[in-house]
């Protein structure tokens, strides 16, 4: 088998809040006042293969966009790999690490704050491969011209600045700059979330469209689970920072193993489940300052076991392609 495109290995990410001067004062005094240490993701694994299309899923603060971020480069791992083509980004020398982070791009949830309001987008565009020597100096405007029509931009307003455009817009802008620097792999941060729903499926087309010209890879983050059907492969759930179950979509959908997707799942709105009551997942999401010990999850599962306080589930291969982390896989 070839290497996959994106492999991320055992990666966790923690952010550390050093206790301030007057904590430090306190503890002069017999306080025991401590850093303040948040487990935002923790020992995750998966891989993403060429021209694969990856959902990743789970409820506002499960460590989506830390994960994101991560892959991205924008974030260093506190601790694993994240390995592109099969080799160590973090071993890389600075011109091969460079050449990696071009290939791979993020596209941010508000489209509004990641573009510079003083910044024309016929700029905001062609910035990145002029710096970079991707395109000759003589053959720019041309090059933005064709980005910004392959993206649905006429090239006519590249003179203009974001407050001048609408959310579809700008978000298309986003996409633009991103495939200025022709990437291989585009991380998607709830891309569509902060968009009308007739624009978000406007969106979601270009996305199918881009990934068929381009052969383009993607992790698509998403809290909207009728997206990520419609749009994945394969579907990644977290929860706590933790991966819970992977599958392909139809997979996933038809049939969840792990009580939190089963949970999730049960929620997606359908037809045929129009006169159903809303129920939400119950009780509330454990800090990731002190999560629980054990399975994450055992809080708020109807079917955890006394081992699910103890000891952590690994994330194992139930099926093939179907991966689980839950200690009911394990019973007869």
């Amino acid at each position: 088998m070839t290497a996959p495109l994106i492999e991320v290995r055992n990666v966790s990410r923690l952010f550390v809040k050093p206790i301030d001067l007057a904590q430090q004062i306190a503890n002069a005094f017999g306080a025991h006042q401590r850093p303040e240490i948040v487990h935002a993701v923790d020992d995750v694994s998966f891989a993403i293969a060429e021209g694969e299309v990856v959902g990743l899923v789970g409820e506002s603060g499960c460590g989506k966009s830390t994960v994101g971020r991560v892959v991205a480069g924008v974030l260093d791992p506190s601790a694993g790999q994240v390995r592109f083509r099969g080799r160590d980004v973090a071993e890389l020398g600075s011109e091969e690490r460079r050449q990696v982070k071009l290939k791979t791009q993020m596209i941010f949830q508000d489209p509004f704050a990641s573009l510079n309001p003083r910044m024309r987008i016929g700029m905001t565009i062609g910035e990145a491969p002029r710096h970079h020597g991707l395109v000759a100096a003589e053959e720019l405007d041309a090059y933005v011209d064709d980005v910004m029509a392959r993206c649905g931009l006429e090239p006519g307003f590249k003179r203009r600045y974001p407050h001048q455009f609408s959310g579809g817009q700008r978000q298309r802008i986003s996409i633009a700059r991103a495939l200025a620097v022709k990437p291989e792999f585009l991380i998607c941060d709830e891309a569509v979330a902060a968009l009308d729903v007739s624009i978000q499926a406007q969106i979601l087309n270009l996305f199918m469209k881009l990934r068929a010209e381009l052969r383009l890879t993607y992790l698509f983050i998403s809290h909207d689970l009728g997206v990520v059907e419609h749009l994945s492969d394969r579907v990644i759930v977290m929860y706590l920072g933790r991966i819970v179950e992977m599958a392909p979509t139809e997979e996933l959908f038809r049939r969840p193993v792990h009580p939190y997707a089963q949970a999730l799942l049960a929620e997606v709105p359908r037809i045929s489940k129009r006169r159903s009551r809303f129920a939400p997942v119950k009780g509330e999401i454990p800090s990731p300052l002190n999560p629980p010990p054990g399975c994450h999850f055992h809080p708020r599962c109807p079917h955890a076991l006394p081992r699910c306080r103890v000891e952590a589930p690994a994330l194992r291969e139930i099926a093939p392609g179907r991966w689980a982390a839950c200690h009911l896989n394990d019973t007869p």
